[in-house]
């Protein structure tokens, strides 16, 4: 499989240069919504799982074009309906996988990260525990200290909303095991 390798001053550039936007969008009333299209989608969704991890300091997913290939053709075969359905049937889940939808077309990858890494709030490390009635396996998943690689595709769907999704490899989300 092919993978996307940047060095460490690279990521770290990157991830300036993305900052350095998202400060003069918020700051001039706008979003990360006006950085679409500036960076591929491809790296929009590296750089901000990687700032994510970076946060716990776990080291980067590179990313992996065999992984953005089956996400695309789960984004294909979701574009019709848009609805939040994994792409395993009976939850056999081979890879991880976090999936996202927003109503609209303007959302971007970084709004799906972002709401994914938002759920960091509902974990508990000590108790390697979710709240009751809360999610954060997306959370977790992005974290997943032995994920190393990463593959993403976003899809307009038929009626206008935006359907995202992420695969991961090796997966993560063990019963019992703490992701970092």
């Amino acid at each position: 499989m092919k993978l996307l390798k940047l060095y460490p001053f690279q990521y770290l550039l990157l991830l300036l240069l993305l900052l350095f936007h998202m400060f003069n969008a918020s700051y001039a009333g706008g979003s990360d919504q006006q950085l679409y299209g500036v960076y591929s989608e491809e790296m929009q969704f590296l750089l901000a799982h990687n700032a994510v991890r970076q946060s716990k300091s776990e080291p980067p997913l590179s990313w992996d074009y065999g992984l953005e290939r089956y996400a695309r053709w789960w984004a294909g075969q979701r574009r019709h309906s848009c609805d939040l359905v994994h792409s395993f049937p009976g939850g056999q889940f081979q890879l991880g996988e976090n999936i996202y939808w927003g109503g609209g077309s303007a959302w971007t990858p970084a709004d799906a990260v972002r709401l994914w890494a938002s759920e960091e709030k509902y974990y508990d490390y000590s108790r390697n525990s979710c709240q009751g009635g809360q999610m954060c396996g997306h959370y977790t998943q992005i974290v997943w200290r032995e994920t190393s690689r990463v593959g993403c595709a976003r899809v307009v769907c038929d009626n206008g909303d935006v359907f995202m999704t992420c695969n991961y490899y090796p997966p993560g989300n063990y019963v019992g095991v703490r992701p970092y």
